[in-house]
């Protein structure tokens, strides 16, 4: 007599929806907790790809999203950073409804306390799809993304740059080796940054996967190449999962099917980086392969995965949520968890506490996959995951 399937963890709970449905597409883009514990999300894209300007706030107290004043410059593909003073750092992007169209090079600064968006000085270069990650003090490091090749292509950048918020000044840093865009980036304890794969357009329509890594040393302002990803790797997800190692979670890998055929997203799979001998690891491997998903820290020393999409073209995203835990034995690493109540790509997520994660908007099919192949399905909808129920 076989045994009853185990139960799913935790559980979701619908919340308040969002007042503007958006998408949120890049590495850096999506939501940040404030520090009075409510959540902040802004820009993004709606449903014809277009950049959009609004804001909102979610209180988990009231379980509801308020709208913020808009956006100097309606962007998408930027970065949305909480600075060490509590207001909220964001940088370039594109206005337009493609990478091919100009990217920026303005910065606005959001204060919670008075709702009010500021224009600071701008970044010495104009790129969408790059990284931002906070430095020690008042310093936020900016790195790659994608630049104007012609009228129809863009280009990778190896360029970085610091901004000092006290000062309101930008300054350059040391190009990277590798120019990479759509890659991760975290800051280890003791300061340096790694970043991670990446994509680097080959055609106007097409890019690759990167499998270099570097690290950036804020003392020296110098990169460093550091141990390769055992799979190049874009679309991926990247988290700090100690103060010495590092996470990076599915994304478009090569693989093959078992009838020989192509097939990027054959399994779900993740590595880990050790700082102290810069080398990485492969975890043992989960079915259903994503990318544009989320990974969000639960505050044991476990990740929930949730959502993605195998195409992000012709796509519907994934309720599927799954549990890893890089410490478990290999039987162990991933459990089941309760799916979501819708499924969604290119969302955004937070974790609110230790065992909480809230998860809003997002494409819900799009192309051939939606109604309207000219128009994408996304979505208002926030839920909040809770860790340690059944579902």
């Amino acid at each position: 007599m076989s045994s009853p399937p185990a139960a799913a963890a935790g559980g979701w709970t619908k919340t308040g929806d969002l007042p503007l449905a958006a998408s949120w597409y890049g590495q850096h883009d999506g939501a940040v907790l404030l520090k009075n514990g409510q959540v902040l999300v802004v820009g993004g894209a709606d449903a014809q790809g277009r950049a959009l300007a609004k804001g909102a706030v979610y209180d988990p107290a009231t379980g509801a999203w308020t709208a913020t004043t808009s956006l100097r410059d309606p962007r998408r593909l930027h970065t949305v950073t909480r600075l060490g003073n509590g207001k909220v750092l964001v940088t370039g992007g594109t206005s337009g409804p493609s990478r091919l169209s100009p990217p920026l090079n303005t910065v606005e600064l959001y204060e919670p306390g008075t709702d009010t968006w500021k224009t600071v000085t701008a970044m010495r270069e104009a790129r969408c799809g790059h990284t931002a990650v906070p430095l020690d003090g008042t310093l936020v490091l900016v790195a790659g993304g994608y630049a104007a090749r012609s009228a129809t292509s863009v280009r990778a950048l190896r360029t970085a740059e610091v901004y000092d918020w006290e000062a309101d000044t930008w300054h350059d840093a040391k190009p990277m080796n590798d120019a990479r865009a759509d890659h991760g980036a975290v800051r280890f304890k003791a300061g340096r940054v790694l970043v991670s794969g990446g994509t680097v357009p080959v055609s106007p329509t097409g890019d690759t996967a990167l499998a270099f890594c570097e690290l950036y040393d804020p003392a020296t302002d110098t990169w460093t190449p550091t141990g390769s990803l055992l799979q190049p790797r874009g679309g991926h997800r990247s988290v700090l999962a100690s103060d010495t190692t590092a996470l990076v979670v599915g994304g478009a890998t090569p693989g093959t099917a078992g009838d020989g055929t192509y097939a990027p997203f054959r399994t779900l799979t993740a590595e880990r980086y050790d700082v102290t001998t810069g080398e990485w690891a492969a975890l043992p491997e989960a079915p259903g392969g994503r990318g544009a998903h989320q990974v969000v820290p639960l505050g044991t020393g476990s990740f929930l995965v949730a959502g993605g999409t195998a195409d992000v073209h012709n796509g519907a995203g994934y309720q599927s949520t799954l549990i890893l835990d890089p410490a478990a034995p290999a039987a162990r690493t991933w459990t089941a968890a309760a799916g979501q109540l819708t499924g969604r790509w290119a969302f955004a997520a937070v974790a609110l506490d230790r065992n909480k994660v809230l998860v809003t908007g997002g494409t819900v099919q799009n192309g051939l996959a939606a109604p309207d192949p000219a128009t994408a399905e996304l979505t208002r909808s926030t839920e909040i995951f809770t860790a340690g129920s059944p579902g």
